[in-house]
């Protein structure tokens, strides 16, 4: 599907738009090798096997936590507000990235076996470190654009 961009009337506002979808363009295409931007705490025990992640309460979410070892903390509320289909993309990684079994074949969905199978224990814990990065600078990004003016 070709991008959609919106008409406008001055030459630099197409530029903005130009320049913002290549910069979003390539920041989600390698958004696996976005840095991490965040404090975690624990991440030096080594123990990066992942069960469930959560917050430490209710809506207290500028915090992860990851396992019983590693804390991500300071999380931007800016991260929270990049949206995919109605849900952050940041709980969309806690939620498909958790020990599951169903219940009627028992069968068992560990995300930890993909880590182990490429060699890359701390994989999980980078993938939501990116993941909380790249929605920061999307959400930054989509900030700086020009306000488009519909009649």
């Amino acid at each position: 599907m070709l991008p959609r961009i919106p008409f406008v009337e001055e030459t630099r506002d197409f530029w903005s738009f130009s320049k913002a979808g290549r910069e979003l363009a390539n920041l989600h295409l390698d958004y696996e090798t976005v840095p991490p931007s965040q404090e975690v705490t624990g991440a030096e025990t080594g123990h990066f096997t992942v069960e469930k992640m959560r917050f430490p309460k209710k809506g207290q979410k500028e915090t992860i936590i990851y396992n019983s070892a590693i804390t991500i903390q300071n999380i931007p509320a800016k991260a929270w507000e990049y949206t995919v289909n109605g849900k952050s993309a940041i709980e969309w990684i806690m939620e498909r990235y958790q020990l599951t079994t169903h219940k009627e074949s028992t069968i068992t969905n560990n995300p930890n076996d993909w880590a182990k199978e490429v060699g890359n224990p701390r994989y999980i814990l980078d993938l939501l470190l990116s993941v909380i990065n790249v929605s920061v600078q999307t959400v930054e990004i989509v900030e700086e654009l020009p306000e488009l003016k519909f009649e």
